[in-house]
């Protein structure tokens, strides 16, 4: 898709939404509810903030690169799964030739460095080939995790606007308050979903940030200037990510339309002695309240196609127990028609200085079969690849071996190849 027409789309959303009235949540429709696929989502998220997963290292080259890449495309098959989240924007910066943002650091070291590859499109293709759906993950805000935008390439738009940043908590990032930061990150997102066949459009938790203790985050001016009419600052942040939200799916719509966009945000919305909606929780921090994400409302109102909560605390954890969290969420999305899939800490199983659920290999694989009872669960991804390649105590084989038949289905219902890349 040409770079006219992907703007002429971008503006007719943001006028389609224009007469949303502040104090209002944005009152466009949601996603027009493409079917459930009838197949469980296996899933596996392959993070590359900070080398987490992928590129294991600084100084890689492209060949090795590669080869590490689709070394985790090739764990994902072997373990049966059959979906991989791919982070290809974790600090504004891209995992392939952007026109809005410069190369990632991750790649060579130096952000803006052309890494003389486009892993993006590997990853497509690649994927593609072994019978994998592989979902483009975002993340829409996070500038740095540092708070100096000098310290940005050159031709970085956060150093050419440091008036759309916020730094907070040591880290750097766009304020989601000034409708201009909304237009350009969806673009910059938009741009990978316009060139690739992606199967979906993936964010995690980061919309405003986790909050730090002692700190405010300085947005005062945006509020000044866009917020009249909300009873308060909180609302009128809420009502950001809303806009955000609702303005990426209609993108989506007209650039992919076969592209499932879905949220996997922080597994508590409210305790309930918040509110009696909330679960039956202690968390320390709830979505709507402390990251402005109504995740509940997205669900309820069918804005995305898919949620998928981390789930990160084991059965019987008190301020947080699996158990009671799973059936909260298929409550919420009962009737919605839009899929839950439970995200599970794969990275917790057999880890030192865990708890001793997490020491047992048997922990996941109980939550499948908690999961089983619920109707409303369509799947599981598993944090992180590094994780599943490891497996330290077995936790996943386990899963594996309770759960998955010899051939994972496709999503959509067709059975992974095992055929290589042509």
């Amino acid at each position: 898709m040409g770079r006219l027409r992907r703007r002429a789309f971008v503006t007719a959303a943001l006028a389609a939404l224009a007469g949303t009235g502040a104090g209002d949540t944005a009152a466009a429709p949601g996603p027009p509810g493409r079917p459930r696929a009838p197949g469980a989502l296996r899933g596996l998220w392959l993070a590359t903030a900070a080398h987490r997963d992928w590129p294991s290292r600084t100084g890689l080259s492209a060949a090795d690169q590669r080869a590490e890449l689709i070394g985790h495309l090739d764990t994902a098959v072997r373990l049966r799964l059959n979906t991989v989240f791919f982070q290809v924007r974790a600090f504004a910066d891209a995992l392939w030739p952007s026109p809005y943002e410069p190369w990632a650091q991750s790649l060579t070291g130096v952000q803006g460095r052309d890494p003389g590859w486009d892993p993006l499109d590997t990853a497509v293709r690649e994927a593609h080939a072994r019978g994998l759906e592989l979902h483009a993950w975002f993340n829409p805000y996070r500038v740095a995790g540092h708070p100096d935008p000098e310290r940005l390439a050159a031709a970085h738009p956060a150093r050419r606007h440091p008036d759309w940043t916020v730094p907070y908590g040591g880290k750097l990032y766009y304020n989601p308050g000034l409708p201009q930061v909304r237009a350009f990150v969806r673009a910059a997102m938009l741009d990978a979903v316009a060139r690739y066949p992606v199967d979906g459009v993936h964010w995690d938790d980061y919309f405003y940030p986790y909050p730090v203790a002692g700190e405010d985050f300085d947005d005062a001016a945006a509020y000044a200037e866009h917020g009249a009419g909300f009873p308060d600052r909180a609302a009128w942040r809420r009502h950001n990510v809303d806009r955000l939200v609702l303005e990426t799916a209609a993108d989506i719509r007209a650039t992919r339309p076969g592209a499932r966009f879905g949220v996997s945000p922080f597994g508590v919305w409210r305790n309930d002695a918040t509110d009696p909606a909330g679960s039956a929780t202690r968390a320390g921090v709830q979505t709507y309240d402390d990251l402005y994400a109504d995740t509940r409302k997205w669900v309820r109102e069918r804005w995305i196609d898919y949620i998928c909560p981390q789930l990160y605390w084991n059965i019987g954890f008190a301020p947080a127990d699996y158990a009671r969290l799973l059936p909260w969420w298929a409550d919420a999305a009962r009737g919605t028609g839009v899929a839950l899939y439970v995200g599970e800490a794969l990275y917790k199983a057999g880890a030192p200085g865990q708890a001793a659920p997490w020491q047992d290999p048997a922990e996941l694989s109980r939550h499948l079969a908690l999961a089983a009872a619920h109707p409303e669960v369509g799947g599981h991804v598993f944090f992180a690849a590094t994780e599943a390649a490891e497996d330290r105590i077995g936790a996943l084989a386990r899963v594996v071996a309770d759960h998955y038949g010899p051939a994972a289905p496709r999503p959509g219902g067709r059975p992974v190849s095992r055929a290589p890349a042509g």
